[in-house]
């Protein structure tokens, strides 16, 4: 028998039967929220307690012309391109242009 469709209910029994509705839902809300912050934890490693060598995978450092003995230089279409020719034409280029570029 479902009590929620009789015609006769008081306010108070409607009030009751909401607030039980409600309260089951943020039951299972709380519950799915801790579960997904569980998940979370699992997962997540703090900058701090990485090692240096895993911290040392996290990011690259450019070092184009730090070793002149190596031969970085390329050719397109007949011209030698060298690292110091490239940076160079860069520098020329309109702001907008060489944002592009190096986007």
């Amino acid at each position: 028998m479902n009590t929620l469709n009789e015609p006769y209910r008081t306010q108070f029994e409607v009030r009751c039967a909401f607030n039980g509705f409600c309260k089951k839902a943020l039951k299972y809300e709380a519950s799915s929220a801790h579960r997904d912050v569980k998940r979370y934890q699992k997962h997540f490693v703090s900058f701090s307690d990485l090692s240096p060598e895993e911290e040392s995978q996290l990011y690259t450092v450019d070092k184009p012309f730090e070793s002149e003995k190596d031969d970085n230089s390329f050719s397109v279409g007949g011209k030698r391109i060298t690292p110091e020719l490239l940076a160079e034409a860069l520098r020329t280029l309109p702001e907008v242009k060489r944002n592009a570029v190096i986007l």
